[in-house]
């Protein structure tokens, strides 16, 4: 007998499981729109290229890549941004400027399953392209925001830490570290919740930075204020600036007390150029909730003209875990309007005519296909919540009406068919 388990780190979906997924793609969805973004798509499988880059990335080592039969290399995307500046740079000077653009896919990453973390996952992207201004991430972490609003989380449940890349590289630049080192020491620097601080030591050791660098790097990584961090780059600093405008505008929105200044913040894509940010769970017992950021030069990395962008991912997987733990998942019922059945076998065709009827008129109807009991019926109909039971019976057929049940108030009567319609 063939293993009945999917392969590790994948999912099944049976109905009820679906049911809770359509939800949350529909909230993710929902707060796209009412923030004005346009849904795109692209394919699961797309060129390895897309995702091979040099700056020692977990990513480009967990891809699930092959050669397929044309002697292409190709991929099972592990996330969505490259391919929406795929679509980006196919639109060229044609894309109408600032674009919000989101997208809801499945990713795949061969890496460790555990709680909230797997080979396969679903994501949720929102990205403008165009904006050079920290008004971009104002407005997506605004969308975040509400989406945990949506969903009965609040501030003291969830943060958003924020930073900036740019304050690392003022750091590495103050101790005279080499620009191409930035890449592998952001690699380096968003594991430091993962692995002890010795091992962060040791491992930008191994990039050739100096003992007193890595010493001012760790201690500015440590600050927890905007105040601290223009106390050590001083107040003109593009980063000190950026960071105080969102603040700024976070009070705006209504949403200052959501974020967490966290300049250890700088995620592992190398892509990553400014502002940055996480979402995070403050009882510490889940991994990042979503994450993202500017990512002003990752159209030129493939061959086009750069543009500002700003962008998050949002995945499946961890929401669901703390809403679990919160016990703030909803339960979904598989739901019809009418479940029809004909009393006798010598009416499955009239039973049938009324059901397309029905359906026809937009209910949402559960037709007995094969001979049972009343009683399982009665069963049938309480297992998908049907609001009506609707019997074909002789009698009432030779009459014109059919029997119906109102399943909330458990009262019977005889309704004449055209009146069911």
């Amino acid at each position: 007998m063939v293993d009945l388990n999917p392969p590790r780190g994948t999912r099944d979906f049976f109905p009820e499981d679906k049911r809770l997924q359509n939800w949350l793609f529909d909230e993710f969805a929902a707060v796209s729109r009412l923030y004005g973004f346009q849904q795109i798509d692209f394919p699961v499988l797309e060129s390895e290229e897309l995702y091979v880059r040099k700056a020692g990335e977990e990513i480009t080592e967990q891809l699930y890549n092959f050669e397929d039969k044309g002697g292409r290399r190709v991929t099972l995307r592990p996330e969505l941004t490259p391919s929406l500046a795929r679509l980006a740079l196919q639109k060229g000077k044609g894309l109408a400027l600032p674009a919000k653009w989101f997208s809801i896919g499945q990713c795949w990453r061969y890496e460790r399953a555990t709680r909230g973390r797997r080979r396969e996952h679903y994501q949720w992207n929102m990205d403008v392209i165009g904006v050079p201004g920290v008004e971009a991430e104002a407005e997506l972490l605004a969308a975040i925001v509400t989406f945990f609003q949506r969903l009965g989380l609040g501030a003291a449940d969830v943060g958003l830490k924020v930073s900036s890349r740019k304050v690392l590289q003022a750091v590495l630049q103050r101790y005279g570290v080499a620009e191409a080192s930035f890449g592998p020491v952001c690699v380096v620097v968003d594991k430091m919740e993962k692995i002890p601080r010795d091992k962060v030591v040791e491992e930008l050791a191994k990039l050739g930075v100096a003992a007193d660098a890595i010493d001012g790097i760790l201690q500015a990584l440590a600050l927890s204020s905007v105040e601290e961090l223009e106390g050590l780059l001083g107040g003109d600093n593009v980063a000190v600036a950026d960071l105080r405008r969102l603040f700024e505008l976070a009070a705006a929105y209504g949403y200052a007390d959501w974020l967490v200044f966290d300049a250890s913040v700088v995620r592992g894509l190398a892509y990553y150029t400014g502002m940055v940010f996480e979402g995070f769970d403050r009882a510490g017992q889940l991994r990042a909730i979503c994450g993202g950021g500017r990512y002003d030069r990752l159209l030129g990395t493939f061959g086009g003209e750069d543009q500002p962008c700003a962008g998050f991912g949002f995945g499946d997987a961890v929401i669901v875990e703390l809403l679990k733990d919160r016990k703030l998942l909803p339960q979904l019922r598989h739901e019809v309007d009418d479940l029809v059945m004909a009393q006798e076998e010598g009416l499955r065709a009239e039973a049938t005519a009324l059901a397309a009827r029905l359906r026809a008129a937009g209910r949402r109807v559960d037709l007995v296909l094969e001979p049972k009991r009343i009683k399982w019926a009665f069963k049938q109909a309480e297992r998908c919540s049907a609001a009506r039971l609707v019997l074909v019976a002789p009698d009432e057929w030779a009459n014109g009406t059919v029997r119906v049940k109102d399943l909330a108030s458990r009262q019977e009567r005889d309704v004449p068919v055209e009146e069911l319609v």
